[in-house]
């Protein structure tokens, strides 16, 4: 007989806890996926993780009867589907359906001497992206709030605690932070950085209820903390050699074929799950008779998966939107606000930059790193006007209503809406040369593109690169040295620009264009630490990305939809400045300044409404999009049916935004609009019976506009009510004799 982990003595405190663990683990997922749902905003909605658990119910059923097994143990199941629901992302049921078919199949199928080899849940998310193109993990999705992490870490203790496997758990997390601290020492970056990296909720979820799972881990002590460390190892590399997302759920999957392995070489007790008492998992095998009970378990699991798939379709929202554009907010409503195009597809990558630069064009330069070097053919300089139509086109809006006769709906359907329009977004050189040798400076290449005079500079350290860089007239500010330094170490180049007057003033133009450049590196991110050095208060930035697949999210930040679809009083038609900006301000504190918004998610071949006509393949091309022109089909907007376009917007600082922004596509191609409406009462004279509920409707609208405009914007509530055109007690005409109108 195989030896088993004996049962530990229980203490007072654990007598009261059920002698199961998965009991816990099932009820900490189960807490976890209802905050996230509730506060943290997760897009999973009930009939999705509906979906995901009824599939995995139905899957142990169903392997269940092919094993011939003679219980139906759904536990193990449902942590599974809870743990699908919190990490596993995807806008097609069917790829839902595979991700939990393929988690609870493999530990049936996939056993080596009677113990399953793939954590289901890690196997089934890798299995789903990597098969379909249709499924993600959003990693920051659980933020970085302290709140978080404690309570990931409290909830996780007792589970890994209950099952006696807290060992992997820390291991994991110790050997994790020391890659993280000793990548960021050996490239001088600040301690917030790696801070930030390990108090990621994702890392604690998986470190708590995923490595640790008893049943996919080395039966030794040693071998458990070896195999820790060797996945955390693995995701160092994923993260940081071939810069994806998701360092921890790919390394676990690849290394798990080492389990049986380190098992062999370190034999240990096997862990076996108890409920009252320690006992063996059943064999499988297919000699015993298929009870009863396990067919109707099969069945009523079945049943289960088949009413959450009705329930996933029910709940898909409709995409489409009415109204009519009558203001929008654009970047100009920020100051202090830079704009920046990302094109990307595979690791081909076309960035457009518009800094938000005011004074005399001989002021301005630019230093941006980037990840590799950079020809004269790769650098191009943009049209603004191309950039202005595209912050146009994608910018928060406000949409109004009219509405019709209340008694003419009594009678008939409403005749539609009336439309104010909307109008359409408009030997020195050799001198030079030997000061950077002897600084370590290297300039690997010099051009003149449009206005400006473009370096790409490489150098031995950072000092030495400042006092270039200040000699020749770059304003760096104190404190530079330290960023130009760990960018350095990571073999980044830098792009520098500067306006050529002379060239300028004989293209003609007044103003700074956009620069564009076009490289092609596994890295997608955006580099911002360099503008956050003695920055004086926060700053806006606008990211559009421009994709094939879906929508773009920030793997380090959460990211999130900036609050929508609201009902605004009707004096918001005249304040939409001041409001957006409000509303914004507070949408950030809200998120302790740590997000990323997205105000913008749609395909750019229509709009509903438009606050500008989408982009025309001529304007997308100038924008960098390479791959129109190839089998491309227009879309009678005048856009590209295979462009799809992410807006986020970020403000912001130091203290909150510690390290660069880096970013994932998704497939997610389901549209999202910052939109916010107003509503024009009746205003006609006739009357009806139902003229008096109308009116006692409006007055409810009202009361809820007022109250929504105040959550959104943190406005008084009684400055609010001051400024609105409320409709106040009853209405006289109510109040004429029964007989009135009776002919009429």
């Amino acid at each position: 007989m195989r030896e088993t982990t004996p049962p530990p003595a229980r203490s007072r405190f654990q007598a009261l806890l059920p002698a199961d663990p998965r009991w816990l683990q099932i009820a900490a997922l189960s807490g976890l996926l209802l905050w996230g749902i509730t506060r943290l905003s997760f897009d999973i909605t009930p009939g999705r993780a509906a979906l995901l658990i009824g599939s995995a119910l139905a899957a142990q059923a169903l392997f269940t009867a092919l094993w011939r097994l003679p219980v139906f143990e759904p536990k193990s199941a449902l942590i599974s589907g809870l743990s699908l629901c919190l990490l596993l992302r995807t806008n097609a049921p069917a790829v839902a359906v595979l991700a939990a078919l393929i988690a609870i199949g493999s530990k049936f199928a996939i056993r080596v001497r009677g113990k399953h080899v793939f954590n289901p849940t890690n196997i089934g998310i890798a299995a789903a992206i990597l098969l379909t193109g249709q499924a993600w993990v959003s990693p920051a999705q659980w933020g970085h709030a302290a709140f978080a992490a404690f309570a990931f870490a409290a909830a996780g203790a007792l589970v890994v605690s209950r099952a006696a496997r807290w060992d992997v758990t820390l291991a994991l997390l110790a050997a994790h932070a020391a890659f993280l601290i000793g990548r960021s020492l050996s490239l001088g970056e600040p301690m917030a950085i790696p801070l930030h990296r390990l108090e990621s909720g994702g890392v604690l979820l998986f470190a708590f209820f995923m490595i640790s799972d008893p049943k996919s881990t080395p039966d030794s002590r040693l071998g458990r903390i070896l195999f820790a460390a060797a996945v955390a190892a693995g995701a160092h590399l994923v993260a940081f050699r071939l810069f994806a997302p998701n360092g921890l759920i790919w390394s676990l999957a690849a290394l798990s074929p080492l389990v049986p392995v380190l098992d062999r070489l370190l034999p240990g007790g096997r862990y076996a799950w108890k409920t009252g008492g320690h006992r063996k998992e059943p064999h499988m095998s297919f000699s015993n008779p298929l009870p009863q009970s396990v067919r109707q378990a099969a069945r009523g699991a079945a049943v289960l998966a088949a009413g959450a798939a009705i329930a996933a379709v029910a709940s898909t929202p409709a995409q489409a939107f009415c109204g009519f554009y009558v203001a929008r907010a654009d970047a100009k409503l920020f100051n202090r606000a830079s704009q920046v195009v990302l094109v990307r597809d595979g690791d081909r990558t076309v960035i457009t930059m518009a800094a938000d630069f005011k004074g005399e064009p001989k002021e301005f330069a630019m230093v941006i790193p980037v990840p590799t070097f950079v020809q004269k053919g790769q650098i191009h300089v943009a049209d603004r006007a191309v950039l202005e139509h595209l912050d146009g086109y994608s910018a928060p809006r406000l949409v109004e209503y009219f509405d019709g006769d209340p008694c003419a709906l009594a009678r008939r359907e409403m005749q539609g809406m009336k439309s104010l329009g909307y109008a359409n977004a408009p030997a020195a050189a050799e001198a030079k040369d030997d000061r950077a040798r002897r600084l370590g400076v290297k300039i690997e290449a010099q051009y003149t593109v449009g206005e400006y005079d473009i370096l790409i500079l490489s150098a031995k350290e950072s000092g030495g690169l400042e006092t270039w860089l200040r000699e020749n007239g770059y304003r760096i500010p104190d404190g530079a040295s330290a960023i130009l330094s760990s960018y350095l170490k990571q073999g980044m180049k830098f792009f520098v620009a500067r306006v050529n007057l002379a060239e300028q003033s004989r293209l003609g133009f007044s103003y700074l264009r956009p620069i564009q450049v076009a490289y092609e590196s596994p890295k997608f991110m955006l580099p911002i630490r360099l503008g956050t050095v003695n920055a004086s208060g926060s700053q806006d930035l606008y990211v559009y990305a421009l994709t094939r697949g879906g929508r773009v999210e920030t793997t380090n930040y959460r990211t999130v939809k900036l609050p929508s679809d609201a009902e605004v009083p009707l004096y918001v038609k005249d304040e939409f400045t001041p409001f957006y900006k409000a509303l914004f301000s507070r949408a950030v504190q809200n998120e302790n300044r740590e997000a990323v918004f997205l105000e913008y998610a749609w395909d750019m071949g229509w709009c509903d409404p438009c606050a500008a006509d989408p982009l025309s393949q001529q304007e997308l091309r100038s924008l960098g999009v390479f791959w129109l022109g190839r089998g491309n089909v227009a879309s009678p907007g005048g856009g590209a049916q295979n462009v799809f376009l992410t807006r986020l917007h970020v403000r912001y600082d130091a203290a909150h935004f510690p390290e660069d922004l880096v970013f994932q596509e998704t497939s997610d191609r389901s549209n999202f609009q910052g939109r916010y409406i107003v509503r024009h009462p009746w205003a006609g004279e006739n009357w009806c019976p139902e003229m008096p509920g109308y009116l006692r409707a409006l007055r409810e609208q009202q009361e809820q506009q007022a109250r929504t405009l105040a959550g959104l914007t943190g406005w008084e509530l009684a400055k609010i009510r001051d400024r609105m055109d409320l409709v106040r007690g009853p209405d006289p005409r109510a109040e004429k004799p029964w007989w009135a109108g009776l002919w009429d």
